[in-house]
């Protein structure tokens, strides 16, 4: 396989989408504590740029890709789950 393939993808969900074509989202994912044994939970927040046009609180995918900006180097390809409108 290229390198071009073998890029990292995350699932997370957007926390803001105040910026103009770009979202925050939050990944999470549970990591078992090395001596206790417990799952934690980790989380990381990446700058994503979206050209999809996601809402607060969409469940995405995003992709690994060469960097955008000083601190955008992701981007969403698809969108999983719409938020649930109140």
């Amino acid at each position: 396989m290229s390198e071009r393939n073998m890029r990292k993808t995350n699932v997370g969900r957007v926390v803001s989408n105040k910026m103009d074509k770009t979202v925050t989202v939050l990944v999470e994912r549970k990591v078992k504590h090395p001596l206790y044994g417990k799952y934690v939970v980790k989380s990381k927040k990446y700058h994503v740029h979206d050209e999809l046009g996601c809402g607060e609180g969409d469940k995405v995918e995003i992709k690994e890709t060469k960097p955008i900006s000083k601190t955008v180097s992701w981007v969403v390809t698809k969108i999983l789950e719409k938020a649930e409108v109140l």
